[in-house]
Order: C-alpha cells, then sequence, then structure tokens
C-alpha cells in the first residue's frame, strides 16, 4: 500500500477503500489475515484508532470477520459481494456517461464490442 494520504476524504477511509482494492484485485484472498492493527499503525505512521475504524468498517459492511484473539479475516464471499457492488455501482454512476459519450461520438457499438474482445484477447496472451 502506498502511503500517500489524500487530504480530501478521511485517512480510515482511504484505508479502508485501500483493503477493499487489495480484495478485489485478489491480493487479499478470502480466508487472509488482514495485517494486524499495530502492525499497519506502525507501517503507515497513523493512530491505532484510526485503523481499527477502518477495519470496524470492513466488519460493518460484512467483508471482514474478527476472531477473538487471532485477528481479522477476509469473509468468505467478500471479492464476490465486493464485485456485485462495484458492477452495479458502475452500471449506475459511470455507464450513462459513456453511453452518452459514445452516442455524442457516433461510434458504433458493435465495433466498439469488437476492440473490446480484441483488446481482452491480447491482454489475456
Amino acid at each position: 500500500m502506498s502511503t500517500h494520504w489524500n487530504d480530501s476524504q478521511p485517512i480510515y477511509w482511504q484505508l479502508k477503500e485501500r483493503t477493499i482494492a487489495m480484495i478485489l484485485d485478489g491480493t487479499l484472498d478470502e480466508g487472509d489475515a488482514l495485517p494486524s492493527v499495530r502492525t499497519v499503525a506502525s507501517e503507515f505512521q497513523l493512530n491505532p484508532i484510526t485503523v481499527s475504524k477502518s477495519y470496524q468498517a470492513l466488519v460493518d459492511e460484512g467483508l471482514v470477520e474478527k476472531r477473538r484473539g487471532v485477528g481479522m479475516f477476509v469473509r468468505e464471499g467478500a471479492r464476490k459481494q465486493l464485485m456485485d457492488s462495484e458492477r452495479e455501482k458502475f452500471i449506475r454512476e459511470e455507464w450513462p456517461a459513456m453511453v452518452s459519450r459514445i452516442q455524442q461520438l457516433g461510434l458504433d457499438i458493435e465495433d466498439l464490442l469488437k476492440r473490446a474482445k480484441n483488446d481482452n484477447e491480447d491482454t489475456s496472451t
């Protein structure tokens, strides 16, 4: 994780979002332990309360579970839950602007689909 913090959002929120990104990209897999609060606080020079607040937000969202005396772990199904919600958010918030831009530029949907498929094949080889 980067140590750069954006001043426009609370640090606990940014830490939560970074952890979510790590779950989404597979850096943290289901069943994996999260680094301890003390470790994260020390590594990023944060107040342990800030890290705890971030972890609690992940628990509240059902992505992480506390195991008394053992630590915090990524819950089973967390990645799917995140993927489903991120896909829905993309379709609701970002897709309309993309459709508008596609129409504005007079782009052909079939051509775009072919390009997307070719790009996907190029990156998977």
